[in-house]
């Protein structure tokens, strides 16, 4: 079991560590509802250095990324990024991930922890037309996320340029204190704003230090893996592995808007087919209207009792105090508005299919 440069950190803080994606990772610190709420109110700080990242350089990058992903990489200005799927030749979605351009000829992949082996292995097989530079940088970066309403001042008190002109879904590389090449992104996984933080492993126990010491005067606190969980499903985004896998159209997982059919790209005529002429089953967000708590593998039945689907996420959401997930529901049962009924130990508990996110923020 893999362990990040900042076990040791989270151990003195008392977290309550578990086995992640091949990791011993902090799931909490106080509690998954108050780590939740802080995020939400004011600014916390997330070791997620167990994602995987991939270096990409060479003049036929855009070529490489245009083929296996069902974004439009081309549309990405230096110092953007952009959300992404890779897909494979049944439209399925191989992971999710994030795509950071330098320049023409240099990109960064950033993936899902459990996946880093399978994109590697799917990447490396296409490259070999293309030829490009391809480096697997996972075992040596450490990422931080610092996400809150808070987090803008906080992190201002650290760097020397004005954060503000940082537009959503940008980067930077800069010196941070006395650490070099660290990349600052206005990215995020919960929805209430942000930065994630790029840096070497030598170096991420000391930006860790630096954010919080600057961080005492925001009431900064540590958040573990599982109100990470909690604030994106709030927001309604898709979680690998439970909402989205190697047998998802993102058609049906709602990610149409990151699918651009303008181009070439591996499985792009199953992606065409579903948007021609539907997809059988839709994921949806619901929240119950009774007590209870969905979770994933539940089944979903209609108001006639008939079996439509199943729960993929779910949780009791912190800010609404109610039961909410997502689900693939049969197209028939997916509209805004209709009644669901979701099995929760035995018990069948009314739901009602809502509009995403959960949440304004």
């Amino acid at each position: 079991m893999e362990k990040t440069k900042l076990y040791e950190t989270h151990q003195k803080l008392e977290a309550k560590i578990v086995p992640f994606a091949g990791y011993l990772m902090p799931i909490q610190y106080e509690g998954i509802n108050s780590e939740h709420l802080h995020v939400r109110n004011n600014v916390g700080l997330f070791d997620v250095s167990h994602m995987g990242e991939f270096t990409l350089e060479g003049d036929q990058s855009l070529n490489l990324l245009q083929l296996i992903c069902s974004n439009d990489v081309s549309s990405i200005t230096d110092g953007k990024a952009q959300y992404n799927c890779l897909v494979n030749e049944n439209g399925g979605i191989i992971d999710d991930l994030i795509i950071y351009k330098f320049n023409d000829n240099k990109f960064m992949i950033v993936v899902n922890a459990a996946n880093i082996e399978k994109d590697w292995n799917w990447i490396t097989l296409h490259n070999k037309k293309f030829n490009n530079e391809l480096k697997n940088i996972s075992d040596t970066t450490s990422l931080l996320a610092l996400q809150g309403p808070n987090s803008y001042d906080l992190l201002q008190k650290l760097v020397s340029f004005d954060l503000r002109t940082l537009k959503n879904y940008s980067f930077i590389e800069e010196d941070f204190k006395t650490f070099k090449n660290v990349i600052i992104s206005t990215t995020g996984y919960t929805g209430s704003g942000g930065f994630e933080i790029y840096c070497n492993n030598e170096d991420v126990i000391g930006v860790w230090d630096a954010i919080f010491k600057v961080g005492k005067e925001f009431d900064i606190k540590p958040i573990g893996l599982a109100a990470r969980d909690t604030l994106r499903l709030e927001m309604g985004y898709c979680l690998y592995g439970n909402d989205i896998n190697e047998h998802t159209n993102p058609i049906e997982a709602g990610l149409k808007w990151i699918t651009k059919t303008n181009k070439d790209f591996i499985g792009k005529e199953k992606i065409i087919d579903a948007l021609e002429n539907g997809t059988n089953k839709k994921l949806v967000g619901f929240k119950l209207d009774q007590r209870g708590v969905p979770r994933s593998g539940y089944k979903i039945y209609n108001q006639k009792e008939n079996e439509v689907g199943i729960v993929t996420s779910g949780t009791m959401s912190p800010c609404l105090k109610e039961g909410i997930g997502l689900g693939y529901i049969s197209n028939t049962n997916a509209t805004v508005g209709d009644k669901l009924l979701i099995e929760i130990r035995n018990k069948k508990v009314e739901a009602s299919i809502v509009k995403l996110p959960f949440i304004s923020i």
